[in-house]
């Protein structure tokens, strides 16, 4: 349904095929969300819906427009509540943060939070290796999956990442810091342009160390707060340093290393921070009377 999206339709659907297993996953089908696992397109679930009213493939009316940057609607509120047994009363469709996506368990990959570096991995199952959060995907899809609403994890279907309007509500692609090469290379096509070479792979960091100092030095829109394409709207302030009194001998010998001549490049290199967050420090600095 690549070339079909969600403004154009006046009814998604639903699937409940994963409740066997997932008894209060209630995914929602759309043009611009297939399903998690892969299976279900929207022209799938309209097509067994006809064909078996009373299945697990359902209609749901779009009615009732909550918030269109997340993707909230009234009518996906109450199919979730009532097919997840009350478990759920709201369900946002292009959101990571707030009442996200149900995730079942057989989805393709998952997406999950960051929030040292204020961004957003994606891993998918043939990824085996942990990613910089430490976790694999086997350990965090055991957190997500069986039906549950998880703020911070995620799982999506790869047809998802061919959207307009993918995670659109918390940056879309400009929240991505990291995937595997592999899984980069086969949405590739989804990504951004300006984006590719700003997301890391396993090659580029396999820690959180590694994955700051890859983000710096790209000057990924993390580092300095992320400005949603969708509407323009500033949704982070970038990286904040939460005690600037730990970073003060290490500004003060760069400080008295490079005479007072800051360069934003070397700030990078040599403190493994933003120039916002070296400007925090020399504040905190001035305000303790150490630099004048």
């Amino acid at each position: 349904a690549k070339g079909l999206h969600d403004e154009e339709v006046d009814v998604f659907y639903g699937c409940t095929l994963c409740q066997a297993f997932a008894p209060t996953s209630a995914c929602a089908v759309t043009p611009d969300r297939p399903s998690l696992c892969g299976a279900i397109t929207w022209f799938d679930g309209r097509a067994a819906a006809k064909v078996d009213p009373e299945g697990p493939q359902f209609a749901i009316p779009k009615e009732g427009v909550i918030d269109e940057i997340k993707g909230e609607y009234a009518s996906v509120n109450e199919m979730a509540e009532s097919r997840s047994g009350g478990e759920y009363s709201r369900m946002a469709l292009y959101t990571f943060f707030d009442a996200p996506h149900t995730s079942c368990g057989c989805f393709e990959t998952i997406g999950f939070y960051m929030p040292e570096v204020d961004g957003i991995g994606i891993v998918d199952r043939d990824f085996r290796n942990p990613t910089p959060n430490g976790l694999p995907f086997s350990t965090m899809a055991g957190q997500a999956g069986g039906g549950k609403q998880v703020v911070g994890f995620l799982g999506m279907g790869l047809l998802y990442y061919f959207s307009p309007k993918f995670l659109q509500a918390d940056g879309g692609w400009r929240r991505i810091v990291w995937m595997p090469k592999e899984l980069k290379e086969r949405v590739k096509d989804g990504i951004d342009a300006d984006m590719f070479d700003k997301i890391a792979t396993e090659e580029d960091a396999a820690d959180l160390t590694a994955l700051k100092a890859f983000l710096l030095k790209v000057d990924h829109p993390v580092v300095d707060g992320v400005e949603r394409k969708v509407d323009g709207k500033k949704i982070s302030e970038g990286w904040k340093i939460e005690d600037p009194s730990e970073y003060e001998d290490a500004v003060i010998a760069f400080i008295e290393e490079t005479g007072g001549d800051i360069d934003v490049d070397a700030i990078k290199a040599k403190l493994n921070m933003s120039e916002g967050q070296f400007m925090q420090v020399i504040e905190y600095l001035q305000d303790e009377g150490i630099l004048e």
